[in-house]
């Protein structure tokens, strides 16, 4: 199967790309952005096209996504507006807090993913890794010195493709008295460095 990977997405894929995004991070986000219904209306309202490379078949259809983050934003991004839409002010309050042990200040020259997922009848197919190719070619072209990723100890299928793809690990951070909220005990920050031709 051919497939291409372009910039953004389309107005109207948001309920999709809000499913696959929940679909991939729901296990960790679920008792701070629940119930499922909440974060799709959320992340549907959140999720910022300009961050994001999308794989798709010959046909135009979805198969995966990858984010990223520069100093100008980030796939997953969403303010406090936002989450009061969906929340309320106290729940946007208390989320906001806590959803802030979860960023990852940005260092110059970093080009950070900010989440890749695979539709599950595409999985298998090197859809994953085709993203991180595109991932790759966007921070060269940027002029990035290297891209960074986090990966989660409950998660070791994600961290065995990004070792393939060249990802070297740098940095663990415990998650201490988070990891019953988020589910997982530690993150991984993996980093490559941008080969120039």
């Amino acid at each position: 199967m051919t497939v291409t990977v372009s910039h953004g997405f389309r107005p109207a894929e948001r309920p999709q790309v809000a499913a696959l995004f929940w679909q991939a991070f729901s296990a960790k986000l679920h008792k701070v952005m629940g119930p499922d219904e909440k974060g799709l209306e959320f992340f549907e309202l959140a999720l910022n096209p300009d961050f994001a490379l999308v794989a798709r078949d010959p046909a135009g259809r979805m198969l995966g996504l990858a984010g990223f983050k520069t100093q100008d934003g980030g796939l997953a991004g969403g303010s406090m507006s936002d989450l009061a839409r969906v929340y309320g002010w106290f729940g946007a309050v208390w989320r906001g807090l806590v959803l802030s042990v979860l960023e990852r200040d940005l260092q110059p020259g970093v080009f950070q993913m900010d989440g890749i997922f695979v539709q599950a009848e595409a999985r298998g197919q090197g859809i994953g890794t085709t993203l991180l190719s595109a991932i790759k070619a966007e921070a060269q072209r940027m002029s990035m010195t290297q891209v960074q990723l986090d990966v989660i100890d409950t998660n070791p299928r994600a961290r065995a493709l990004y070792e393939r793809e060249g990802f070297r690990p740098v940095k663990q951070e415990q998650t201490g008295p988070f990891k019953h909220l988020f589910g997982f005990n530690s993150a991984t920050k993996m980093s490559w460095a941008v080969t120039r031709d």
